[in-house]
């Protein structure tokens, strides 16, 4: 059994949480939703399922119907790892893109199809206990008769309304009376919880081949969008399992690409052959190493990762040990190296994990990657789309160029830790291109350090931007700042509200017959348990 310090070293006010079953996400009635389906007999996939229904009505910043998703899921015997996440309109040629020097970052021709819908229902029929509608009961109830907005919550959504509020269908969903809800506000979307119970009644036949396909088909067709209604109803999940990487004495499994998460893998191979345990949670020398693994991961995978059916480079060639062995050697122990790439731009996500007392644990993500997305919003529906799409390159004969029924490169990755076979830590840190290294510094931190998980939350946070580029959290000691400049690394101290880019980080940890759980204090969620 893992042996952790109890400390709260960073000042933050939360404790760990300890329970039998759990649940741990960004926004708390999610998290009371996930808990009121175990307190009813569910387990932790019926927890997950009625969290991100949800989320997906009280977190609309950060995901919606329209998002992608991904899970990670120990049944008690086995763990399965299920890739819902959408691709591109048929339409979408490289000719349709032709003279534009990077794909769009928002509107009609950022959207691919959602998959998250499709989670909830592949989900639940594989694992799930209670009745499906149940589930989606909760969502229901606070789309149509409202709930107070969080606010964190409240902030994104005043920026992004800012930003969004021209793009189609945005303003009438999300702008009621021209602004955006304040913290407090009651917020209601009736349409919204019409096109949940159309979901909870057809177990998601409506959202993909129903009347709210139909209702997203024609307005694509309005604006001149490629997305058709056989998108919607040719889209297909995949059970795709995991890869993964041991670190010391645990194995951290990913779902493979075309996700971010093989750069975690990676970087933990590297970091393998580095002395990290000479050094503590904090030291600059420790996150040193981690940032310079960071960075060799992420130059690879912009270059080689992308729907597996287009890969070039085996994902077995990525992360065999010898080559990872080779890339370490590169490191310099007292030198910043710019290894040449940069990591992809920032989005919006929502994470859940939950645990039960019969030993399930899931892990699981859904997205709408920047913010509120695309910033289409289909009206009469309160259904918002992604903008996956913004994730292929326009690059000639790179491996995630843009094409027809393609998935794009995807930055959401849940995770999940086992030792010895046994499962021991569900976990995710949202945000965009912090996830692969959250997932890397929270490994380390209660791995490695023996941080419990609500301290390795709260702990500053570092994030590789580009070249020798490097954010921190404004709470990262001085004399660790100045150090890492020594080595040569353009710091950057961001200021708390800039914290968002550092992600939301929510996990659980078995402990014995029952879990620990950490919950990011940068949200306004809540890790709960009984």
């Amino acid at each position: 059994m893992t042996e952790f310090s109890y400390a709260t070293p960073y000042g933050a006010p939360r404790r760990p949480v300890m329970a039998r079953n759990m649940v741990a996400t960004s926004q708390p009635l999610a998290a009371q939703a996930g808990l009121a389906a175990l307190a009813r007999g569910g387990n932790a996939i019926d927890a997950a399922i009625a969290a991100a229904a949800t989320l997906t009505v009280v977190e609309p910043t950060g995901n919606g119907l329209g998002s992608d998703a991904f899970a990670i899921v120990w049944d008690g015997q086995e763990l399965h790892g299920l890739n819902a996440s959408g691709r591109s309109p048929a339409a979408w040629t490289p000719e349709r893109f032709a003279g534009q020097d990077r794909m769009p970052v928002r509107g009609w021709e950022s959207v691919t199809v959602p998959g998250a819908v499709s989670a909830w229902v592949d989900l639940s029929s594989r694992f799930g206990k209670l009745d499906f509608a149940a589930l989606l009961a909760p969502a229901i109830d606070y789309a149509e008769n409202g709930f107070a907005v969080s606010p964190t919550i409240a902030e994104l959504w005043a920026k992004g309304g800012a930003l969004l509020k021209d793009h189609p269908g945005f303003a009438e969903t999300f702008l009621p009376a021209g602004k955006a809800p304040g913290p407090g506000e009651i917020f209601r979307n009736a349409p919204l919880a019409a096109s949940l119970r159309a979901i909870a009644e057809t177990r998601g036949e409506a959202f993909y081949r129903g009347a709210l396909a139909e209702q997203i088909a024609a307005f694509a067709a309005q604006h001149g969008a490629a997305l058709t209604a056989a998108d919607l109803a040719n889209h297909r999940n995949d059970w795709c399992g995991t890869i993964a990487m041991n670190y010391r004495d645990v194995t951290l499994h990913e779902i493979p690409p075309s996700g971010q998460g093989i750069v975690a893998l990676m970087a933990l191979g590297m970091l393998e052959h580095l002395p990290l345990d000479a050094f503590g949670p904090d030291s600059a020398q420790s996150f040193h190493y981690q940032i310079e693994a960071i960075k060799l991961a992420t130059a690879d995978a912009e270059r080689f990762v992308s729907d597996p059916q287009t890969m070039r480079v085996p994902v077995e060639a990525l992360l065999e040990k010898s080559y990872l062995q080779s890339r370490a050697k590169l490191i310099d122990p007292a030198r910043a190296q710019d290894f040449g790439a940069g990591a992809p731009v920032a989005g919006g996500t929502v994470y859940i994990t939950t645990a039960d007392a019969n030993g399930m644990m899931v892990s699981y993500i859904q997205s709408n990657y920047s913010g509120f997305g695309s910033g289409v919003a289909v009206p009469g529906t309160g259904i918002h789309l992604q903008n996956r799409g913004s994730g292929f390159t326009l690059e000639e004969g790179h491996p995630n160029q843009i094409g027809p029924n393609k998935r794009p490169f995807h930055t959401i990755i849940p995770g999940f830790l086992m030792r010895d076979g046994a499962p021991l830590m569900s976990f995710g840190v949202m945000g965009g291109p912090m996830q692969a290294q959250g997932h890397v510094q929270m490994v380390v931190r209660t791995q490695l350090s023996g941080q419990n998980p609500q301290a390795a939350s709260d702990a500053p946070r570092w994030r590789f931007v580009k070249g020798k580029k490097l954010a921190v959290e404004w709470t990262m000691a001085a004399e660790t700042v100045a150090e890492l400049e020594a080595f040569g690394h353009e710091v950057m101290r961001e200021s708390p509200d800039e914290s968002f880019a550092f992600g939301g980080a929510q996990l659980i940890h078995r402990l014995g017959e029952g879990y620990i759980g950490g919950s990011d204090h940068r949200k306004d969620g809540m890790a709960v348990g009984y």
